[in-house]
Protein backbone atom coordinates (compact mmCIF):
# COMPACT_ATOMS: atom_id res chain seq x y z
CA UNK A 1 0.00 0.00 0.00
CA UNK A 2 1.74 3.39 -0.68
CA UNK A 3 0.97 6.06 1.66
CA UNK A 4 -1.62 8.84 0.95
CA UNK A 5 -1.98 11.84 3.69
CA UNK A 6 -5.49 12.97 1.74
CA UNK A 7 -7.04 9.70 3.56
CA UNK A 8 -6.25 10.53 7.35
CA UNK A 9 -8.21 13.18 9.15
CA UNK A 10 -6.98 16.14 9.86
CA UNK A 11 -7.61 17.88 13.19
CA UNK A 12 -10.33 20.43 13.34
CA UNK A 13 -12.14 21.46 15.75
CA UNK A 14 -13.27 18.35 17.47
CA UNK A 15 -9.91 17.14 17.34
CA UNK A 16 -8.93 20.17 19.64
CA UNK A 17 -12.03 19.81 22.04
CA UNK A 18 -11.07 16.35 22.39
CA UNK A 19 -7.63 17.20 23.21
CA UNK A 20 -8.58 20.10 25.53
CA UNK A 21 -10.72 17.62 27.87
CA UNK A 22 -8.24 14.96 27.77
CA UNK A 23 -5.48 17.60 28.94
CA UNK A 24 -7.43 18.30 31.48
CA UNK A 25 -8.57 14.51 32.60
CA UNK A 26 -5.49 12.94 31.97
CA UNK A 27 -2.83 12.07 35.06
CA UNK A 28 0.93 11.24 35.03
CA UNK A 29 -0.18 7.48 36.36
CA UNK A 30 -3.20 7.34 34.00
CA UNK A 31 -2.48 4.11 31.04
CA UNK A 32 -4.59 6.43 28.08
CA UNK A 33 -6.14 4.46 24.72
CA UNK A 34 -6.83 6.82 22.26
CA UNK A 35 -9.25 5.08 19.47
CA UNK A 36 -9.03 6.40 16.08
CA UNK A 37 -5.83 8.21 16.25
CA UNK A 38 -5.77 9.62 13.04
CA UNK A 39 -2.81 12.27 12.62
CA UNK A 40 -1.73 11.03 16.33
CA UNK A 41 -1.84 14.73 17.84
CA UNK A 42 -3.88 13.79 20.97
CA UNK A 43 -2.02 10.61 21.73
CA UNK A 44 1.10 12.95 21.09
CA UNK A 45 0.11 15.69 23.09
CA UNK A 46 -1.57 13.10 26.02
CA UNK A 47 1.58 11.61 25.82
CA UNK A 48 3.23 14.50 27.64
CA UNK A 49 1.48 13.69 30.48
CA UNK A 50 0.49 9.86 30.50
CA UNK A 51 1.12 6.49 29.10
CA UNK A 52 -0.68 6.23 26.11
CA UNK A 53 -1.79 3.45 23.36
CA UNK A 54 -3.09 4.64 20.22
CA UNK A 55 -5.09 2.41 17.79
CA UNK A 56 -6.75 3.64 14.22
CA UNK A 57 -8.40 0.92 11.51
CA UNK A 58 -7.20 3.17 8.67
CA UNK A 59 -3.55 2.50 7.63
CA UNK A 60 -2.40 5.66 5.94
CA UNK A 61 -3.56 7.79 9.79
CA UNK A 62 -1.48 4.33 11.45
CA UNK A 63 1.51 5.52 9.35
CA UNK A 64 1.09 8.90 9.76
CA UNK A 65 0.56 8.98 13.42
CA UNK A 66 4.08 6.57 13.15
CA UNK A 67 5.69 8.94 11.44
CA UNK A 68 4.69 11.82 13.76
CA UNK A 69 6.08 9.85 16.31
CA UNK A 70 2.86 8.21 18.04
CA UNK A 71 3.06 4.48 19.72
CA UNK A 72 -0.03 3.07 17.59
CA UNK A 73 -1.79 -0.44 16.59
CA UNK A 74 -3.81 -0.94 13.08
CA UNK A 75 -7.07 -2.49 14.49
CA UNK A 76 -10.39 -2.28 14.65
CA UNK A 77 -11.60 -0.72 17.69
CA UNK A 78 -10.82 -2.78 20.57
CA UNK A 79 -9.80 -5.78 18.65
CA UNK A 80 -6.55 -7.71 19.90
CA UNK A 81 -6.42 -4.75 22.82
CA UNK A 82 -5.46 -5.54 26.40
CA UNK A 83 -6.66 -3.32 28.99
CA UNK A 84 -6.95 -2.12 31.63
CA UNK A 85 -6.47 1.65 30.22
CA UNK A 86 -7.43 4.66 33.32
CA UNK A 87 -9.10 6.98 30.55
CA UNK A 88 -10.07 5.97 27.06
CA UNK A 89 -10.20 8.81 24.65
CA UNK A 90 -12.86 8.87 21.37
CA UNK A 91 -13.47 10.84 18.48
CA UNK A 92 -15.26 8.39 16.36
CA UNK A 93 -16.91 8.49 13.31
CA UNK A 94 -20.01 10.43 13.92
CA UNK A 95 -21.27 12.23 10.74
CA UNK A 96 -24.72 10.14 10.10
CA UNK A 97 -24.49 9.32 6.53
CA UNK A 98 -26.73 7.30 4.19
CA UNK A 99 -25.83 4.73 2.15
CA UNK A 100 -25.08 6.73 -1.18
CA UNK A 101 -23.79 9.42 0.88
CA UNK A 102 -20.82 6.51 1.54
CA UNK A 103 -17.19 7.80 -0.52
CA UNK A 104 -15.70 4.43 -0.21
CA UNK A 105 -12.33 5.14 0.79
CA UNK A 106 -9.88 5.21 4.54
CA UNK A 107 -11.04 8.68 5.01
CA UNK A 108 -14.71 7.59 5.55
CA UNK A 109 -13.68 5.47 8.52
CA UNK A 110 -13.07 9.00 9.98
CA UNK A 111 -16.01 9.84 9.15
CA UNK A 112 -19.34 7.85 8.02
CA UNK A 113 -21.14 7.14 11.65
CA UNK A 114 -24.02 4.73 9.62
CA UNK A 115 -27.48 5.97 9.04
CA UNK A 116 -27.99 7.31 13.16
CA UNK A 117 -24.30 8.73 13.45
CA UNK A 118 -23.96 5.88 16.15
CA UNK A 119 -22.87 2.78 14.40
CA UNK A 120 -19.30 2.82 15.70
CA UNK A 121 -20.28 4.39 19.13
CA UNK A 122 -22.78 1.33 19.85
CA UNK A 123 -20.00 -1.31 18.80
CA UNK A 124 -17.57 0.78 21.41
CA UNK A 125 -20.22 1.26 23.76
CA UNK A 126 -20.87 -2.54 23.68
CA UNK A 127 -16.88 -3.38 24.35
CA UNK A 128 -15.43 -1.03 25.98
CA UNK A 129 -16.11 -2.31 29.60
CA UNK A 130 -13.16 -4.93 29.04
CA UNK A 131 -10.72 -2.91 28.57
CA UNK A 132 -11.42 -0.10 31.42
CA UNK A 133 -9.76 -0.36 34.70
CA UNK A 134 -11.76 0.16 38.31
CA UNK A 135 -12.95 3.80 38.22
CA UNK A 136 -11.48 4.06 34.74
CA UNK A 137 -13.49 7.04 32.45
CA UNK A 138 -13.89 7.21 29.16
CA UNK A 139 -14.00 11.12 26.94
CA UNK A 140 -16.17 10.70 23.97
CA UNK A 141 -16.36 13.41 21.43
CA UNK A 142 -19.67 13.45 19.81
CA UNK A 143 -21.99 15.93 17.41
CA UNK A 144 -25.55 17.09 18.31
CA UNK A 145 -26.18 15.23 14.85
CA UNK A 146 -25.43 12.23 16.29
CA UNK A 147 -28.35 12.36 18.85
CA UNK A 148 -26.75 13.51 22.55
CA UNK A 149 -29.85 12.12 24.71
CA UNK A 150 -29.69 8.67 21.95
CA UNK A 151 -25.33 8.25 23.02
CA UNK A 152 -26.43 8.93 26.86
CA UNK A 153 -28.80 6.53 27.08
CA UNK A 154 -26.69 4.04 25.29
CA UNK A 155 -24.00 4.54 27.69
CA UNK A 156 -26.43 4.79 30.48
CA UNK A 157 -28.02 1.24 29.64
CA UNK A 158 -24.38 -0.21 29.78
CA UNK A 159 -23.96 1.20 33.45
CA UNK A 160 -22.15 4.44 32.96
CA UNK A 161 -22.51 7.77 34.71
CA UNK A 162 -22.80 10.41 31.87
CA UNK A 163 -21.97 14.01 31.97
CA UNK A 164 -20.85 16.77 29.36
CA UNK A 165 -17.64 18.30 29.97
CA UNK A 166 -17.25 20.28 27.26
CA UNK A 167 -19.43 21.57 24.38
CA UNK A 168 -18.71 24.10 21.54
CA UNK A 169 -20.88 25.22 18.15
CA UNK A 170 -19.10 24.62 15.32
CA UNK A 171 -20.61 24.98 11.80
CA UNK A 172 -24.61 24.85 13.02
CA UNK A 173 -24.07 21.70 15.13
CA UNK A 174 -22.73 21.34 18.79
CA UNK A 175 -19.92 19.39 19.65
CA UNK A 176 -19.49 17.52 23.28
CA UNK A 177 -17.30 15.69 24.51
CA UNK A 178 -18.92 13.44 27.37
CA UNK A 179 -17.11 11.61 30.26
CA UNK A 180 -18.35 8.63 31.49
CA UNK A 181 -17.42 6.45 34.18
CA UNK A 182 -19.13 3.45 36.06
Amino acid sequence: MKYDPSQVYSPEADTVLLLEAARAEAGPCDRVLEMGTGSGLIAREIAKIARVVAVDINPHAVIAARDAGTDVILTDLLAGIRGPFDLVLFNPPYLPTRPEERIDDWLEYALDGGESGRSVIERFAGDVGAVLAPGGRILLLISSLTGLAEVRDLFCRAGYTVSIVRQQPVEGELLYVLKMHR
